[in-house]
């Protein structure tokens, strides 16, 4: 990847000017960038930039980066550019990712099929490089849209990473012994295959359901809802793991055990004070299981119970039942059960209009240095 460092530099060199995000959809500021590109030594020799200088020349807000996308979906080159705008991700613009795929297995692909695409990353401009960069959207692009044969892209190397160094020293500190004997020992191949099923599995039960995305992405969009999204989705995952058959059975296991640990360890500790999506989703899911003795601490260790699965699979009944409810009740109606539901096993403070994270992980946070 030696000879794309100059076209990682030029992109790294071209972010400095970029002005305001307010500004990125401007005509203006994408004529003038169009001319730097043109006028670029390494990086208008791309074809993923060409597809985007033929997109730019013309955009105006509303329409879609035909032709970037176009390069992207085909897989021509596996090479990614373009302008980004995410407020999640404040530190992509402009910027070049190169990838490589990485094998799956056979009955997971065609059985949950779905546009994810998890890949290792190659090389990369600055933007890609930032830690909370795990994944790319179709509506991180400054046109904002996703149609539905867009490529999701998933950064395997860095959930390997992020597991490595946050969710094994929680397994290895707060869980009883034997509690994840397979993901706790696991090879980084290991690690890097149970990331790579979850995330299939992930963006495949997204659009299923009474209530999939995106149809019903802007019911969903504020925090303890998107965060309850995230455990239906991920729990759904977690069952097909435990009980399809025709999954090879020790990678299940190894992928349900790496499930289950990002999200009730890792993401319980993320965003501390100030719990995002994500960590929402890991107290709802801890305090559940807690009450229904899925879960017990005993000496500050958290056991599992002997009914874990049932009492998983009981949790996503609740959830399914409730949006089953949109083929009869306003979606105003289904937002305020869901919330209701939410916030029975989450502690929110309706003076700070937000919600406060456990004690536990806060000190086991304190603790590990994590």
């Amino acid at each position: 990847m030696k000879d794309m460092d100059s076209v990682f530099a030029e992109t790294n060199e071209l972010r400095q000017g970029l002005g305001e995000r307010s500004s990125y959809c401007e005509p203006d500021h994408l004529q003038r960038l169009a001319r730097r590109l043109e006028g670029s030594r390494h990086l208008r020799a791309q074809p993923v930039v060409q597809a985007f200088l033929e997109d730019i020349r013309s955009f105006t807000p509303g329409s879609r980066l035909q032709a970037t996308k176009e390069h992207i979906n085909t897989r021509r080159d596996n090479h990614v550019f373009s302008l980004f705008n995410a407020s999640y991700f404040p530190r992509l613009s402009l910027d070049y990712l190169t990838y490589e795929t990485l094998p799956t297995d056979p009955h997971l692909a065609e059985r949950y099929a779905s546009n994810t695409m998890p890949v290792n990353i190659t090389g990369r401009s600055a933007g890609f490089g930032s830690r909370v960069v795990v994944a790319l959207f179709p509506e991180n692009h400054i046109d904002g849209l996703q149609e539905p044969d867009d490529l999701i892209f998933y950064f395997i190397d860095k959930f390997v990473e992020r597991h490595l160094r946050t969710t094994r020293k929680m397994i290895n500190s707060v869980m009883a012994p034997g509690s994840f004997p397979l993901i706790q020992n696991a090879t980084h191949r290991q690690v890097e295959q149970a990331s790579s099923w979850w995330v299939r599995l992930h963006e495949y039960h997204h659009r299923q359901g009474d209530m999939p995305i995106p149809d019903f992405l802007p019911a969903k969009k504020a925090k303890p809802l998107a965060g309850l999204e995230e455990l239906r989705v991920d729990v759904s995952g977690i069952l097909v793991l435990l009980t399809d058959d025709k999954l090879p059975q020790e990678e299940a296991r190894r992928a349900y055990e790496f499930v289950l640990a990002e999200r009730l360890l890792r993401y319980a500790v993320e965003g501390i004070p100030r719990p995002n999506y994500d960590a929402v989703a890991s107290q709802l899911l801890f305090n559940y299981l807690a009450r229904h003795d899925g879960i017990r601490i005993e000496s500050g260790l958290i056991h599992l119970g002997r009914r874990i699965v049932e009492i998983l699979a009981a949790f996503l009944a609740e959830i399914q039942d409730i949006e089953r409810r949109i083929h009869e009740e306003p979606v105003e109606s289904v937002q305020k059960r869901l919330l209701e539901f939410t916030n029975l096993y989450t502690d929110y403070d309706p003076v700070a209009r937000d919600y406060r994270h456990i004690p536990y992980f806060a000190e086991i946070k304190a603790k590990l240095g994590v």
